[in-house]
């Protein structure tokens, strides 16, 4: 396989987007989190709060599943492409995760009464 060697401009570019991205992201979500606390003070000061019951039990099947799929894809991908090597890892830690989130699923207690 061949190597090339990029522009050092090329590199800068490349190496910017990913910092962008973080920024960007950590900006969105320092105002929805702004956002949610302005809504939430003004529905306590005005009587209309009522704290929502979360659904544990879809968001660990879904997140399970979800997870355990994109792991198990970007295991064989990279298994197909680079053989068995450390790049295997990032497809290997989120079907962990999503096989963790599917086990928590099934054997927390009292937890398929909902």
């Amino acid at each position: 396989m061949e190597q090339t060697i990029t522009s050092p401009a090329a590199q800068v570019i490349i190496s910017i987007v990913p910092i962008v991205g973080i920024f960007f992201g950590a900006f969105i979500i320092f105002f929805y989190l702004l956002w949610k606390h302005h809504e939430t003070t003004l529905q306590i000061k005005t009587g209309t709060f009522s704290p929502s019951k979360f659904n544990f039990k879809a968001f660990s099947l879904l997140t399970g599943l979800v997870l355990t799929g994109i792991g198990a894809i970007l295991s064989i991908s990279f298994a197909i492409i680079d053989g068995f090597s450390y790049l295997i890892l990032g497809g290997l830690i989120p079907a962990t995760i999503g096989i963790c989130m599917l086990i928590f699923y099934k054997i927390f207690p009292g937890f398929h009464n909902n």
